[in-house]
């Protein structure tokens, strides 16, 4: 049976969001997590539907893409589906012709994790070696709870972290746009958008203020359900407070905040040459392991 591309509607977001939890379930898919959905309705229901790829033979999904950001494009395969070879044919063949509308024209890129049939057609179409990633995970098995050490840091640095409401959305934003050097603030429309995604009912944003109420650091985490890895996306310290350790103190709260929903774990990918943000999650707790590669279109 052929392989079938497709751009998902509004409505079967709520059936990809529970697609990609199953393929996390069996240790698959890790380029895209379910908050990595929810993150993106930030932008609108519609605008992350328009933003999805999804490869199917007959009924079953088999690779959904999300096209993140101007000419690159995440993927996540179905467990088995790294050795499909024709999925790895269609999968190139799609991405390589911008008239296929995956990619753009002009500068293009591919994120697909680990080894396999499609890394393998890519490279043999010319595809080339783009940015490197670190990939970082945190074990909350073996990660102690946050205790009177955290606190007393917490004391010492004058800064109060709870979880942030839709009243708090303007706060969030001014952060993150510090933090990213956005020119214009996340606001509350976006808050509500995000707040509509079928993975929201699973997320927690968190936000720190110092002592005088200034926000000065967020992180929203993301369970994909109990059991599974919870995704940090995004984790920001605003510009004119960075240098205090308030990356690892508001990470920690989220790593907290996901063992309270019953994550195993959580994850993250930073691009490997920020050494900064690299070394704030592993002064929380994370452990990096291999970099990998973004694929390059030639």
């Amino acid at each position: 049976m052929d392989i079938r591309r497709s751009t998902p509607e509004v409505r079967d977001l709520p059936a990809l969001d529970d697609t990609l939890r199953r393929w996390w379930a069996h240790g698959c898919a890790h380029e895209l997590h379910p908050g990595d959905l929810g993150w993106h309705q930030r932008l609108g229901a519609e605008a992350t539907a328009a933003a999805l790829r999804v490869w199917s033979r007959g009924e079953e999904v088999l690779c959904i893409g999300l096209l993140d950001g101007p000419g690159l494009a995440r993927l996540a395969l179905a467990p088995g589906a790294g050795s499909d070879r024709e999925l790895a044919r269609s999968v190139t063949a799609d991405a390589t012709d911008p008239a296929r509308g995956v990619l753009p024209e002009g500068p293009a890129s591919l994120a697909v994790r680990g080894g396999g049939a499609l890394p393998e057609a890519l490279r043999d179409r010319g595809w080339l070696a783009d940015e490197a990633w670190a990939l970082l995970h945190c074990d909350l098995s073996r990660h102690p709870a946050r205790g009177a050490a955290a606190l007393e840091e917490q004391e010492r640095s004058g800064v109060r972290t709870g979880v942030a409401g839709r009243e708090d959305a303007r706060a969030v934003g001014e952060v993150l746009a510090s933090a990213f050097g956005m020119r214009t603030t996340p606001d509350h429309r976006r808050w509500q958008a995000m707040e509509a995604a079928p993975a929201a009912r699973r997320a927690r944003c968190l936000l720190a203020r110092d002592a005088d109420g200034a926000p000065v650091a967020t992180l929203t985490v993301w369970s994909a359900g109990p059991g599974l890895p919870g995704l940090v996306e995004p984790m920001g310290v605003h510009a004119e407070h960075r240098g205090r350790g308030l990356g690892r103190l508001i990470t920690r709260a989220g790593l907290e905040a996901l063992r309270e929903m019953g994550a195993s774990g959580a994850v993250v990918a930073t691009p490997a040459a920020n050494a900064a943000a690299v070394a704030t999650y592993r002064s929380a707790g994370f452990a990096r392991g291999a970099d990998t590669h973004d694929l390059r279109r030639a």
